[in-house]
């Protein structure tokens, strides 16, 4: 495969990565206020499962100190792209990172990701999921 397609999917691995962050922060962050305003899809089973799928994945990861599969994934792409010898980033790898990754210690992601995993099962404890009716 040309070192392009390689950097292609890369990108794409990096959006996708983003997305499931996104769904992650934001599908609590609808659940709170999709309650209030009666969004009675912030409680289906699939919604609510998912999200603590999600959740309970990252935060086992991190308990175990292993990196995220999509991470490690994109990396070999970018590996097999050329990305040691080239250096430029694209733009999707530049922004991308810039909005998922930040330099802190392991320790404190684990925490932050223990103490979210505890707010989406505080959300279910508030707002449980409910199966749909006719």
């Amino acid at each position: 495969m040309a070192p392009a397609s390689y950097q292609a999917l890369a990108d794409l691995v990096a959006l996708v990565h983003l997305a499931v962050v996104v769904f992650v922060v934001g599908g609590l962050a609808v659940v709170w206020p999709g309650n209030r305003l009666g969004w009675r899809w912030v409680n289906g089973w699939g919604f609510r499962l998912a999200h603590l799928g999600a959740i309970v994945f990252v935060v086992g990861q991190s308990w175990l100190g292993q990196l995220c599969p999509l991470t490690l994934l994109e990396h070999w792409l970018r590996m097999q792209a050329g990305a040691q010898q080239s250096g430029a980033a694209g733009f999707i790898e530049t922004w991308v990172h810039r909005l998922i990754f930040f330099q802190a210690p392991t320790w404190v992601f684990t925490v932050l990701y223990t103490v979210f995993a505890l707010l989406v099962l505080g959300a279910w404890w508030v707002f449980p999921p409910q199966r749909r009716r006719g």
